[in-house]
């Protein structure tokens, strides 16, 4: 019985390798976003003598919006493999090693990723306020709802995390 145990434990513990194409995964969305961004970027330049101040300014939050949604990718993948799959040993004494790689637990990641979700949350926001005059009372009065919605729940997220926290 032992011996079974033994078995069904090294499976389990080596079935965290099932995520890894999920990190793989996420590195190809980054390649579709990067695709997204040079297509924003050349219709931002191709109509900068043309286009509004208004225009620009959206056009400019889209492109940070995807950079926050790229780097939110970059944190969720490096934190994500190395807490959940495997430490990435040989990259240890890289010069490019982000100080936080190593170091930030799920919690953490948990954190973060709620603040990025209000971070872009907000931009789309601001975004629909730019263009105010094609957007329904309805349709703005939805988004400032979810977005308050999305920065209490980040709050209370942080809240509930500290309290926990400080248990230990």
């Amino acid at each position: 019985m032992k011996r079974l145990e033994k078995l069904f434990e090294h499976v389990l513990f080596s079935s965290r390798w099932l995520m890894a194409p999920v990190y793989f995964g996420l590195v190809l969305a980054m390649i579709v976003l990067l695709v997204k961004f040079a297509k924003e970027i050349a219709n931002l330049v191709g109509h900068i003598m043309t286009a509004s101040g208004g225009e620009m300014i959206i056009g400019v939050l889209s492109l940070v919006d995807i950079a926050l949604i790229m780097n939110l990718l970059v944190i969720i993948m490096f934190s994500g493999y190395e807490n959940f799959v495997s430490k990435m040993e040989d990259l240890h004494s890289h010069q490019d090693r982000p100080d936080w790689m190593g170091h930030i637990g799920f919690s953490d990641l948990k954190i973060k990723l709620i603040g990025s979700i209000v971070a872009i949350s907000g931009i789309e926001l601001l975004k629909a306020f730019m263009n105010v005059g094609n957007l329904s009372d309805r349709h703005l009065g939805w988004m400032v709802g979810i977005h308050v919605t999305f920065l209490f729940s980040g709050v209370l997220y942080a809240l509930m995390d500290k309290l926990g926290h400080k248990g230990h």
